[in-house]
């Protein structure tokens, strides 16, 4: 049988892993298993792209994801690859089709509640740790920037009578961006405790007790331990930040340009994941408070 002969073909000579080999089995006897239910006289020969068509529909009614049928339908392209390149058939009929497309999962953020709360209502103590915590958590969540935007800052790249920080992004691109009157009350507590507790060996404006530029792992550990007291989310990263950053701006008004070169992106449908966000948030206070809904 033609796929016994390709399961070999992925055995033996592409030395596949007999995970991968049992899946794309599975994939190809249900496809034949389909096929032979519409007209018992098909076979792999005569199969054409409407049937192929047909499978991945009946796929998606039967609750298959996305993810799911484009997996099987890389399975039915690689067989019929490697059956055209035996000569068993003289077309493929899987060549020119899309699968479907997939979902990207909405980003996560916190509610404007959970940063009130953790900024306002927690105890954060005076020590050079905690008041660079505390900063760092502002400095994310009042301007959106990416944690090694973040570390690059320097002294000089925050202008403290302007309230603005020039911010390096991908491709060495630069950007300004705004911050308001409890950012800069944040940043000047930070750098007064920072310059009476630590000797500094670098420019950076983020520094460890040893006065070394901080470590992408150090601000992640840093924001995720932050994060915990006032959130369940799963990810608790600086990331998440950026994304409240984004969420809060549109939730309250922000158009999508401004909101796309605060964040530094190229190009607006980037940033669009985030209407879809608050369109999701609409859609549940409409639920909750609509009395037809």
């Amino acid at each position: 049988m033609m796929i016994e002969e390709f399961l070999d073909y992925l055995r033996y000579e592409r030395n596949r892993s007999p995970l991968t080999v049992k899946n794309y089995g599975d994939d190809l006897r249900a496809f034949y298993v389909f096929f032979k239910s519409l007209d018992d006289h098909l076979s792999w020969q005569s199969v054409d792209a409407d049937i192929v068509r047909d499978w991945m529909e009946s796929m998606m009614d039967k609750g298959n994801n996305a993810t799911s049928v484009n997996r099987r339908l890389s399975a039915l392209r690689s067989f019929y690859r490697f059956a055209l390149s035996r000569h068993l058939v003289d077309r493929d009929p899987a060549h020119n089709i899309e699968g479907p497309k997939t979902n990207k999962p909405l980003p996560q953020f916190l509610k404007e509640s959970e940063m009130n709360r953790l900024l306002d209502d927690m105890e954060w103590g005076n020590s050079f740790n905690n008041v660079r915590a505390r900063t760092i958590i502002i400095v994310f969540y009042e301007t959106g920037i990416r944690l090694s935007e973040l570390i690059g800052l320097d002294d000089v790249s925050i202008d403290m009578e302007t309230c603005e920080i020039k911010v390096t992004g991908k491709g060495d691109k630069q950007r300004v961006v705004p911050f308001g009157s409890e950012m800069l009350s944040a940043l000047k507590d930070y750098v007064a405790v920072r310059d009476s507790s630590v000797i500094r060996n670098c420019e950076a404006f983020f520094v460890t007790d040893k006065g070394t530029r901080m470590r992408p792992d150090t601000v992640r550990a840093e924001v995720s331990r932050c994060l915990s007291a006032v959130s369940t989310l799963k990810k608790k990263s600086p990331h998440v930040l950026r994304h409240t950053f984004a969420t809060a701006m549109l939730n309250n008004g922000a158009g999508i340009e401004s909101v796309r070169k605060l964040l530094g992106h190229e190009s607006a449908s980037t940033t669009e994941i985030y209407t879809h966000t608050t369109f999701e948030q609409l859609k549940r206070v409409y639920e909750e408070a609509h009395p037809r809904a």
